[in-house]
């Protein structure tokens, strides 16, 4: 009994009530309309992942309001998505309600997407295949399986059913897709990946740098995989890589109107090229 973990009265009511906010069996309701769109310089859109909802992102969405941040999300889950939505369809739904936005607020500044877990591949989806780079500045994933997660073989008979766990088990042919062509180079992308992640496990949060100066991999220490959205480390790690890209783009946004060109860059003897937070 000494090797168990002692949680204390709160703590532990703590953690079921982020289990029970990041479970979503529920029918997609509305999105609510709290932000102030049409003063939003620094808006952020916060997507979920597989299986959660709303409430599982609601400890990141406060601590950025407080911070001066415009901040929305949408709902990804519930059980009908998941039988029927992959994750290419997941942004595109995304890509239809930013443009409904953007196109009601026209004033909104450049976007900000923070993914978690499979919101990430959604998130990056959108950027990388549907055009989103016209309208984000940066794209931070938080243990997100760039290169899949191995627990989606052993989900595999819900898989048959389930477009979105085929697409994150590892070699994918979604994720060979998503990786094909560069990174489009007004966009800053940084994934915070963490060791003792099992859901997304090492190196599979690591992106390829390829020695890019906007393209960043940020390890941070996580006892699990929803920690990445509530720890204080986490979060302190988050809000530098926010900051840093608001900083101007290495290609303005003006330029965000063409196609993006790929960039011939070498292969780099390792693979992550990150750094270490906390």
């Amino acid at each position: 009994m000494a090797l168990l973990p002692r949680l204390d009265g709160k703590r532990l009511a703590r953690r079921l009530r982020y289990l029970a906010g990041y479970l979503d069996f529920d029918e997609p309701g509305p999105s609510p309309h709290a932000a102030d769109f049409d003063h939003a310089a620094r808006p952020v859109l916060l997507l979920h992942g597989f299986l959660a909802n709303r409430r599982a992102v609601e400890v990141l969405e406060r601590r950025l309001r407080k911070d001066g941040y415009t901040v929305f999300t949408f709902r990804l889950g519930g059980p009908r998505q998941l039988l029927r939505r992959g994750i290419d369809d997941l942004a595109l739904f995304v890509r239809a309600k930013v443009e409904r936005i953007y196109g009601r607020h026209p004033g909104m500044g450049p976007l900000t997407v923070i993914g978690h877990s499979q919101g990430g591949l959604v998130g990056a989806w959108y950027v990388k295949k549907l055009g989103g780079w016209r309208r984000v500045r940066a794209l931070l994933t938080l243990g997100t399986p760039h290169h899949g997660a191995p627990a989606a073989y052993a989900m595999l008979p819900l898989g048959l059913l389930a477009p979105s766990l085929r697409q994150m088990a590892p070699r994918s042919t979604f994720l060979r897709r998503l990786e094909r062509g560069a990174w489009p180079p007004g966009v800053r992308l940084t994934s915070f990946w963490s060791r003792g992640d099992l859901l997304a496990p090492y190196p599979s949060g690591i992106v390829q740098t390829f020695g890019l100066p906007y393209v960043h991999n940020v390890e941070v220490r996580v006892e699990g995989h929803r920690e990445f959205l509530y720890a204080r480390r986490v979060y302190r790690a988050l809000l530098e890589e926010l900051r840093a890209g608001e900083e101007p783009a290495p290609v303005g946004l003006a330029a965000r109107r063409l196609a993006p060109v790929p960039v011939a860059v070498p292969v780099p003897a390792r693979p992550d090229g990150g750094q270490r937070a906390g």
